[in-house]
C-alpha cells in the first residue's frame, strides 16, 4: 500500500505543479504560446474547464478557478488514498 501511496502522490504532485506553471505562463502570452504552453494547455485545460464553468471570473479578470481546482486535486489524491486503502491491506 506504501508503494501505491507514494505513486498516487507523486502523480498528485506533478499535476499540482503542471497546473501552477500553466497559470504562471498565462500572465505571459509569449511564453503561453510556445510548444510548452500548448502542451501544458492540452494537458491541464479538460480538468480546468469544469471548474471555470462552475467559478466565474471575479470582476470579469481575475480567475480563480485555479485555486479551487488545486484543492480538490488535493482532496481527489487524498481520497483516492483513503479508498484504496480499505481495498488493500
Amino acid at each position: 500500500m506504501q508503494a501505491i501511496e507514494s505513486y498516487i502522490l507523486l502523480l498528485r504532485d506533478i499535476y499540482f505543479y503542471m497546473i501552477l506553471i500553466y497559470v504562471l505562463m498565462s500572465w505571459v502570452p509569449t511564453v503561453r504560446e510556445s510548444f510548452v504552453g500548448e502542451l501544458l494547455g492540452k494537458l491541464v485545460e479538460p480538468y480546468l474547464q469544469p471548474f471555470r464553468r462552475l467559478i466565474p471570473a471575479i470582476g470579469g479578470v481575475i480567475d480563480v478557478s485555479p485555486i479551487v481546482a488545486l484543492f480538490a486535486l488535493q482532496f481527489i489524491a487524498k481520497g483516492l488514498i483513503a479508498v484504496l486503502s480499505l481495498f488493500i491491506r
